[in-house]
């Protein structure tokens, strides 16, 4: 299972100009030094196609350079770079293909991750595992990323499971990587399918999930319906006024339209119809009182509005910690600061490593503030 079953649906494809603008971004979030990126992408003419010039072709050259000499785990994030920001023909489904099996090589060299399949509804998804255990089973952090982002992204995490004193498990949105389910308002439902499918080698009962973007907001409207999610720590998280406002606003990146139009099988001017329906209502909030949310807010980002992080403090009585950067969605020059804190608001909700959580938070800049608002 490598592939996605996209939508036929005929879409613009992204402009090569703002890829360009957002590979940086996403490398750096997968490790790929700057200057590197800088040169890959001075190698490349156009967006598409399988030309030696064409974008999947550089980065997947690249990959293959690093693969023949056993680097698999940098050569899946070049192949990951390569698939970026879908799937959308040939030799992107190869990268994809690729990066998925780098990773499985890498993770043979780093005992105790391994690969979960789970079937739901009409498609399948995988996860990757580290720290499960039907003899000692742990509280589990699940990971997953946003609409462009596949799961090998968090080997680091998978790596670190013996040191938290956590099970792991990272996956990805349905219609990203590979999974296979439709992108729909149903989508939250695989998430309780996944905890099915890891209990018993973690205590899925306590979950904190670290998701990022919109799979920030799958990880909330899952907690609606599965008690077992004790907590969320999300980054740009659209939450309403996403789903009410801005999808029809001028301003909202292409790729972001274009890659939202290709997972949900809707046409970019009909998103705005098609996913109102997704927006969190006061019901609802009102149903998460109970849940820890963490929940960073970049200052300059062009996606998700800021009011989306305003509505999460409305209700004083959750548990509710809204931190804002001065950096644009992702908060990628942040990461050094980001990682930690999520990390230690999971922690955190499970109430375990209180030694880790202390050390994460120092890393993170942040105090004893556990609540309200917070500018990092």
């Amino acid at each position: 299972m490598t592939s996605t079953a996209q939508p036929a649906v005929a879409r613009r494809p992204p402009s090569l100009a703002e890829l360009r603008e957002l590979a940086p971004l996403h490398a750096r979030a997968q490790g790929i030094p700057a200057a590197r990126c800088r040169a890959l992408l001075a190698r490349i003419g156009t967006a598409h196609g399988d030309g030696p010039d064409s974008w999947p072709a550089v980065w997947s050259r690249a990959g293959d350079q690093l693969a023949a000499r056993g680097r698999h785990l940098a050569a899946a994030r070049h192949y990951a770079l390569a698939r970026f920001p879908y799937v959308d023909g040939p030799a992107r489904e190869r990268a994809q293909r690729l990066a998925v099996r780098s990773f499985d090589r890498w993770r043979t060299t780093r005992p105790g991750i391994e690969r979960v399949e789970v079937a739901h509804r009409d498609g399948r998804f995988a996860a990757w595992a580290a720290g499960l255990s039907t003899r000692r089973p742990r509280p589990l952090i699940l990971v997953c990323g946003g609409i462009v982002s596949v799961k090998e992204q968090w080997a680091p995490l998978l790596a670190r499971a013996e040191a938290l004193g956590t099970a792991v498990a990272v996956t990805e949105l349905p219609g990203v990587g590979e999974n296979t389910l439709p992108y729909d308002a149903a989508a939250p439902a695989m998430v309780t399918a996944l905890l099915d499918a890891l209990a018993g080698r973690a205590d899925v009962r306590r979950t904190s999930a670290v998701a990022l973007s919109f799979g920030g907001h799958l990880a909330l409207r899952a907690a609606l319906g599965d008690p077992r999610i004790a907590g969320v720590a999300t980054v740009g998280a659209p939450v309403r006024h996403f789903f009410t406002d801005s999808l029809g606003r001028p301003g909202l990146p292409a790729t972001t339209l274009r890659t939202l139009a290709r997972l949900t099988g809707h046409p970019e001017d009909g998103l705005a119809v098609a996913l109102g329906n997704w927006a969190l209502d006061d019901a609802e909030l009102a149903a998460l009182e109970r849940l820890p949310v963490t929940y960073v807010a970049a200052l300059r980002d062009r996606i998700v509005p800021l009011s989306d992080a305003a509505v999460l403090l409305r209700d004083a009585r959750a548990p509710r910690q809204v931190l804002f950067a001065d950096d644009e969605h992702g908060t990628p020059a942040r990461l050094a600061r980001v990682r930690p804190l999520l990390l230690a608001a999971a922690l955190e909700t499970l109430e375990v490593h209180p030694a880790r959580r202390t050390l994460l938070r120092t890393a993170a800049g942040l105090g004893g503030a556990r609540k309200g608002r917070v500018r990092i």
